[in-house]
């Protein structure tokens, strides 16, 4: 396990300093090394839910049967080095199945008595497989464990340990035998992350790999301290007013009756995103910030982080529908429209620049 790691930052002064930065950037690079271990490809998804877990937020992974989706989730729970529980999700899995449910059970004096029995979601990383095969109403068992990061049974409250997170895997709605997640539930998920298939030479990769080896060799790089200390360094990075501004406009260009409504909103959306959309895009960036070596929040970090945050946040109209418009081509006109406005087309391209070299010192084969 990796040795902890002490980040500079002290209770008087809660700055962010170089070496706070490189301690940070170290352990990134760590997971990513661990991570590739195990997992071909998908540095883009990989990148994304590495994200979301230092920020503190949730994870939908859609793809279809058999891209890696829960693979990459077990990966993930022994490269963090922190309690994990799987829960696969049917239709005849039931609320108490998830969060736990009382037992009567007989005390020292013959008594009956009550004993809360703890369920699955009692750990640090909660693997929900193939969530949407689930009912809503075992579905929305998680709202409260996502958001409030408690549980309540019988009228009696239960916190849970942290760090905790719920990283959740889904097949497309169109496949036979799934529930439409409910939009307050999809609301507490930080990103939506799309597993495209391999790559051919990542099928072949993947298929010289396990004709050898099933087994997952990943070993622990960061302890659960280190990830609550690493929130820490990302929440102290500074965000400016007007890069502050641009992320609340993009969220607000969702809707398509307000004031900063993009075309594309008021043409194929019936409802924009929450406020949750706005936090979860400036504490996403702070950390996308640091990963990619820099102090500070900047456009081309926002941009690159609407798509994940926005994409599942969006309710489509019919006509979106019948046109076949997927919310990321929304998404990406926002982008395009709000960047016009604020006229930072051309310094983006430089910042993405930057982005894509640390990207590749954590991605980037030896």
């Amino acid at each position: 396990m990796a040795a902890e790691e002490n980040f500079g930052l002290t209770n008087e002064e809660n700055k962010v300093t170089e070496e706070s930065v490189n301690k940070f950037s170290k352990i990134c690079e760590n997971i990513f090394k661990q991570i590739r271990r195990d997992v071909i490809g998908q540095n883009e998804v990989v990148q994304g839910t590495i994200i979301a877990m230092i920020a503190g937020g949730n994870v939908l992974l859609e793809g279809v049967p058999g891209v890696g989706k829960t693979r990459l989730v077990r990966t993930l729970g022994r490269v963090f080095d922190l309690p994990f529980s799987r829960i696969q999700f049917t239709p005849d899995l039931m609320p108490a199945d998830v969060t736990g449910t009382n037992i009567i059970v007989k005390d020292d004096s013959g008594n009956s008595t009550f004993r809360f029995e703890p369920g699955p979601i009692f750990s640090n990383i909660i693997l929900a497989d193939e969530i949407n095969r689930a009912t809503p109403k075992t579905q929305s068992a998680l709202l409260e464990a996502m958001q409030e990061h408690t549980v309540t049974v019988m009228g009696v409250s239960r916190k849970m340990k942290e760090p905790f997170f719920v990283l959740a895997t889904q097949n497309p709605v169109e496949q036979d035998g799934t529930y439409p997640l409910p939009e307050a539930q999809m609301d507490r998920f930080m990103f939506k992350l799309i597993v495209p298939n391999p790559s051919l030479d990542e099928l072949m990769d993947i298929v010289s790999l396990t004709q050898k080896t099933m087994a997952e060799v990943a070993e622990a790089a960061c302890s659960g301290a280190e990830l609550l200390e690493m929130r820490a360094v990302a929440n102290s990075i500074p965000v400016a007013d007007d890069v502050l501004r641009y992320a609340m406009t993009l969220c607000s260009a969702t809707h398509p009756d307000s004031e900063c409504a993009s075309a594309a909103a008021k043409k194929y959306v019936r409802l924009g995103a929450s406020p949750r959309a706005g936090q979860a895009l400036i504490s996403a960036a702070k950390v996308h910030a640091l990963m990619a070596g820099r102090y500070n929040v900047s456009y081309s970090d926002l941009n690159e982080l609407a798509y994940p945050v926005l994409r599942h946040r969006m309710k489509l109209n019919f006509e979106a529908v019948a046109e076949r418009i997927s919310p990321d081509e929304i998404v990406k006109q926002i982008v395009e429209e709000v960047s016009a406005k604020f006229k930072g087309g051309e310094k983006k391209n430089e910042e993405a620049e930057v982005t894509e070299v640390k990207k590749k010192s954590f991605f980037g084969k030896k």
